[in-house]
């Protein structure tokens, strides 16, 4: 994640101890009339550490109950679709030609459910094939997403998931950092795409 990353302070760590951040994702396949991939929906729902310290960092839910006002709920709305510059919004699509390129995130709404903040946006993609990849990862392994809310295919399309292989991911993780696993100082690894589960999508061609 790159959006408030003051909250990231909170979490005084030593540098082997990556993720910090914990997303359940969600994906979901928009085709258009010729069944090419037009974009993806996402939904992220945060941890509940996590989903806390939004929360008071943003004064919100002063009663602890759990639940948001209407007011509250608006002024949260968003909150985590204000991307730094480069930001590519830890999705990323490949296709035969390379990588894809997709569209700034539109807002689709922000709840907050047994103490866990649930947000949705989607991303377009333009000229989308009928056939690529999908990712779901932070470079930095800072923030670690699986897809425990489910791949969603529109009729005509069929995904496949494919495994990270965690055992290498893991040992290549600890080649990179050597002797620096203790060092809170040192760079960590970008080795978030190793743990990433790789979500392969095809859609049938006009008859």
């Amino acid at each position: 994640m790159r959006f408030l990353t003051a909250l990231f302070i909170c979490f005084a760590a030593p540098l082997g101890a990556h993720p910090h951040v914990f997303v359940e994702t969600g994906l979901r396949l928009v085709v258009d009339e010729s069944g090419q991939v037009a974009g993806v929906e996402v939904t992220w729902r945060y941890d509940e550490l996590y989903s806390l310290l939004v929360l008071e960092d943003m004064e919100l839910d002063s009663d602890f109950d759990g639940k948001l006002t209407q007011a509250e709920l608006a002024q949260l709305d968003g909150f985590d679709l204000q991307w730094i510059e480069g930001f590519e919004g830890d999705l990323y699509a490949q296709a035969g030609a390379g990588k894809l390129v997709l569209g700034p995130p539109e807002n689709r709404g922000t709840t907050v459910d047994a103490g866990h903040i649930t947000s949705r946006h989607y991303r377009a993609l333009a000229d989308g094939p009928k056939a690529l990849s999908l990712k779901a990862f932070d470079p930095t392994y800072y923030t670690a997403y699986d897809l425990g809310l489910g791949v969603h295919m529109p009729a005509g399309c069929k995904s496949n998931v494919v495994k990270a292989d965690l055992e290498a991911a893991y040992k290549l993780e600890a080649e990179l950092l050597g002797d620096d696993v203790d060092d809170p100082e040192a760079d960590y690894p970008e080795v978030g795409e190793e743990f990433a589960d790789e979500v392969i999508v095809t859609c049938a061609s006009d008859s």
